[in-house]
């Protein structure tokens, strides 16, 4: 069993290196032409891809152990989601800069009119809450309960990154439709935990 020590100086900087690789990947594409032909369009939706993808890695680390036994996985949990919100902000950002160009008007009718991009910025809110109580003191500051019960909104956040995916993907398209797939399988097997160690009458 790998201890939690060999974790945090072994396992937490792979995470950094392999989770940062598609930041480099992308810098490489766009030093070297490799952005195809609306650049702006590929850099949003790949940055909005890996931020869906780190979410739902953080979403199968209560699996991953119930699957294997290995509770330190749960270490790695918060890294994964903090990942998560890291790529989601670099994706929003990407829109706020490079196709708005900072037009806050027009930006906020985006927001009114585009159903997906009104999903997108909740489910940005939410990342944005657990990010910033993501801390050991935001723990002890809000308590015990209160700190679970706002960060069982990660589930909701992975949803909604699910739906907004599928409505950006206009038409049928296998891509967000896998990842939809997933997002429901992660969730229905946290589900599942939570009701077997729910007790009877409760």
């Amino acid at each position: 069993m790998i201890s939690d020590h060999k974790i945090r100086w072994r396992l937490k900087p792979a995470i950094w290196l392999l989770s940062l690789a598609p930041l480099v990947w992308l810098a490489w594409l766009a030093l070297y032409g490799g952005l195809g032909a609306n650049p702006i369009e590929f850099t949003n939706r790949y940055l909005g891809d890996w931020a869906i993808r780190m979410l739902l890695l953080a979403l199968a680390a209560t699996p991953l152990r119930l699957l294997t036994g290995w509770n330190q996985v749960l270490l790695l949990r918060r890294l994964l989601g903090l990942f998560a919100f890291f790529y989601a902000t670099l994706h929003l950002s990407s829109y706020i800069c490079l196709d708005q160009f900072f037009d806050w008007a027009e930006i906020w009718k985006d927001i009114l009119k585009r159903n997906y991009i009104t999903v997108g910025i909740i489910n940005f809110v939410i990342l944005l809450a657990l990010a910033v109580t993501s801390t050991a003191g935001m723990v002890r500051r809000l308590g015990g309960r209160r700190w679970i019960r706002l960060h069982k909104l990660v589930y909701v956040a992975g949803l909604g990154s699910a739906v907004h995916f599928v409505m950006m993907r206009k038409g049928f398209q296998i891509e967000p439709l896998v990842y939809g797939a997933v997002t429901v399988a992660l969730l229905a097997a946290r589900a599942g935990v939570t009701l077997k160690s729910t007790p009877k009458g409760s």
